[in-house]
């Protein structure tokens, strides 16, 4: 049966529950037990892990639930989840590249993901060209022969800006070259970057998916052969599995995300919107707004946009900045997002075409009311009026 998304959510499909209950068990164990030796040798061999299970490294129930559902929201034939977003972003890169590969990358996206490019599988032989990614034509002109893979984040951390995915896909489908895409911002509720050919969706899915603040966890969404690959080596090699626990709370998280992003939206468009007609701010960067330079392919690419965006202070004095975000009340001072809790960041950032360093300060709307965070707000800006 055909279903709309918020009813997938709704509907775990296949809770293994043998009791009717709508919650469905958490299998906290490490190990299966058989019968007989032929039984479980049968089961180790199998991939990808599914029942009958043998050892919660390579597959759970608990896990597997999670895992399926997030493919169907995906519109994957398979999802593998992980310790961490870290993990699966590390996994999906690992599973494309070779000494010598060359890896193109944008250079907003986050900074995690850049450094173990540029620095860590550089000890290995993986080269590293970064590029703005909002211009096509410049992605596709740093492909050289040894590249194998190109890693989008559409729109990228701090400075929000989008690829034109589909174009980027197709082209290097083409040209034998795999892609991967961080989707966590827009969640698969508003953006499936498979339909339009990206062979790898990654996700944090302790951001939105979870959505509770109680939950470190990564995904990737592929191919059902791809997913077996990576299950047989960076899962079952690297080991950066996610605990059935953690599983079952990102199921039960994922139920409400629906909602959630609702109101995360309603909320960062109403600030957002406010803020860019505030004395004190340059300049917000937040995809909904029309005079994003390319709010046009937002709204062609994407269903909606989220609680998540930030802004340039006219002020670029380090010590105002910092002062501005110690004085937020319902904004805490933190690094993750997409749970309940409002959150505020300030960093310098110095992307490839910035002519200089600029402070920006990253906010994340939760789930209070948009009015107390525009109070909030606007106590705060006095410390950075020009």
């Amino acid at each position: 049966m055909d279903v709309g998304l918020g009813t997938l959510l709704a509907h775990d499909g296949g809770t293994q529950s043998h009791t009717g209950a709508v919650a469905p068990p958490i299998y906290q164990t490490s190990t299966f037990v058989f019968d007989t030796m032929d039984e479980l040798l049968a089961a180790m061999a199998k991939n990808p892990a599914g029942p009958p299970y043998h050892y919660s490294r390579v597959g759970n129930p608990s896990v597997e639930l999670a895992e399926k559902k997030i493919a169907a929201l995906e519109g994957t034939e398979a999802c593998r989840l992980f310790g961490s977003g870290m993990a699966a972003i590390s996994s999906a890169i690992l599973s494309c590249v070779d000494a010598g590969s060359n890896v193109i990358l944008v250079d907003t996206c986050y900074n995690p993901t850049r450094v173990l490019l540029r620095d860590y599988l550089a000890k290995f032989g993986v080269s590293l060209t970064m590029v703005a990614g909002t211009c096509t034509d410049e992605v596709l002109d740093a492909i050289r022969p040894e590249t194998r893979l190109v890693f989008l984040e559409s729109p990228s951390s701090l400075l929000f800006r989008l690829q034109d995915v589909a174009a980027i896909a197709t082209a290097c489908r083409e040209r034998g070259i795999s892609t991967a895409i961080d989707n966590t911002y827009s969640t698969p509720l508003h953006f499936q970057p498979a339909k339009l050919g990206i062979d790898l969706v990654c996700h944090s899915a302790t951001k939105f998916l979870s959505g509770h603040s109680d939950v470190v966890a990564g995904a990737i969404c592929a191919s059902r052969e791809r997913i077996e690959r990576i299950t047989r080596n960076e899962v079952s090699l690297l080991g950066a599995v996610l605990h059935p626990f953690s599983a079952w709370l990102l199921t039960r998280g994922m139920r409400t995300l629906q909602l959630r992003l609702r109101q995360h939206e309603a909320a960062g468009n109403a600030v957002a919107a406010w803020l860019e007609d505030r004395p004190e701010v340059a300049r917000v960067h937040h995809v909904s707004l029309p005079s994003h330079p390319q709010h046009k392919l937002f709204r062609r690419m994407m269903k909606g946009s989220s609680g998540l965006f930030s802004f340039e202070p006219k002020v670029q004095d380090a010590d105002r900045v910092k002062a501005f975000a110690d004085r937020l009340r319902l904004f805490g001072r933190g690094v993750s997002w997409g749970g309940y809790e409002s959150l505020v960041i300030a960093l310098p950032v110095h992307p490839i075409d910035y002519p200089e360093p600029r402070w920006i300060v990253r906010l994340f709307c939760g789930l209070e009311e948009p009015e107390d965070l525009l109070r909030d707000l606007e106590q705060a800006l006095a410390e950075i009026a020009p």
